[in-house]
């Protein structure tokens, strides 16, 4: 797993190891790869209403580039389109992480910003690999898979 972080700001997160985590818990066996970019309040309010017709700031968004994979193995040779041949690896998709409304989140939970920026960005992978959390029985296996990857990266609420 290779995460390509777009602009350079994070708080000496390894994200590629949360990635390969993330990626070893959901069993993947295909290099997979996905953009990760750091933005402001106004980027990231623009990017939500632009994508989801909300018109307000958030911590994080994700935009999975494939769909009907949640639970499922990814391959090459299902997914023949989305594989980089630069990057050798499948494509995912794109998040965008508010580094202010992180650091914002992480004061309010009483924990670090490498702890937050981490979770936030195993949510948005885990929402890049089709799990989501609208329904409550999603919500829970979800959350279950949360803390799960957090838990092997050794990452508690404490840091």
């Amino acid at each position: 797993m290779k995460i390509k972080i777009l602009a350079q700001e994070n708080e000496n997160v390894d994200f590629d190891k949360v990635g390969k985590t993330v990626f070893k818990v959901l069993k993947q066996k295909e290099n997979l790869y996905c953009d990760l970019t750091f933005c402001d309040e106004e980027q990231i309010k623009e990017l939500n209403k632009t994508y989801r017709n909300v018109d307000s700031v958030t911590d994080v968004l994700s935009f999975p580039s494939l769909s009907g994979i949640c639970g499922k193995i990814v391959t090459k040779k299902e997914f023949p389109v989305d594989y980089d041949y630069d990057e050798k690896a499948i494509f995912i998709g794109s998040v965008a992480i508010c580094l202010k409304r992180a650091s914002e989140q992480a004061i309010e939970y009483g924990h670090s910003l490498k702890r937050e920026l981490t979770f936030l960005t195993v949510h948005s992978l885990l929402h890049l690999m089709g799990y989501d959390h609208i329904l409550e029985e999603d919500r829970i296996v979800m959350r279950r898979l949360e803390n799960e990857i957090m838990d092997k990266l050794k990452i508690g609420e404490e840091q």
